[in-house]
């Protein structure tokens, strides 16, 4: 179904993930409308990735359970370490790439499709403590075309890495582009 809705909407595939690349944390932006998971998960099926997210392992039941596992829901279970301390959701989801040979790990960086003047920082500090790549997806809603452009290796020193980001993304419009802010706050 995805994929119908990409053909419809007129969507070109630019570029492709490196297929050498079995593990990354993929961010997505500019994140501003529903169609986007639509979209995205169109692109991503056609890419051939199988995309998986976060959720809290409390969601994952009855009624939704079946739904949210076949979208590719990744239940995080925060409970405590072996040393009694509780497990935070940096911890828990770097903790999901562990064991797995491949693991293509969404996360949208702003949170939220409203403008936001701070992006999250989940996904940088996911990525580093799992030692992946970040793998920089995008959808230009006035070109029509969207992929997986660029990978970013994070160093530890976020606002360098920030800087490579907010470059890649500073041309990248949005389906509502009043909605996309940068973050500029490092």
């Amino acid at each position: 179904m995805f994929k119908l809705f990409f053909k419809l909407g007129r969507w070109k595939i630019v570029h492709y993930l490196p297929s050498e690349i079995k593990k990354c944390v993929i961010i997505a932006a500019p994140h501003t409308s529903n169609w986007d998971f639509v979209y995205g998960m169109g692109a991503m099926a056609n890419m051939n990735l199988k995309i998986r997210f976060t959720i809290k392992k409390e969601w994952l039941r009855f009624p939704i359970k079946g739904l949210m596992n076949k979208l590719g829901a990744l239940p995080i279970d925060r409970t405590k370490n072996a040393d009694g301390s509780k497990k935070g959701t940096v911890e828990a989801i770097a903790d999901l790439f562990t064991g797995r040979d491949e693991l293509y790990l969404l996360i949208p960086p702003e949170g939220t499709r409203s403008k936001v003047e701070k992006w999250r920082t989940g996904f940088y500090y996911v990525a580093l403590q799992a030692k992946v790549p970040i793998a920089l997806g995008y959808m230009d809603f006035e070109t029509r075309e969207c992929g997986i452009d660029k990978l970013l290796y994070p160093t530890g020193d976020y606002a360098a890495d920030m800087k490579i980001i907010r470059e890649f993304y500073k041309d990248k419009k949005g389906k509502n582009p009043e909605n996309f802010s940068l973050d500029t706050s490092v």
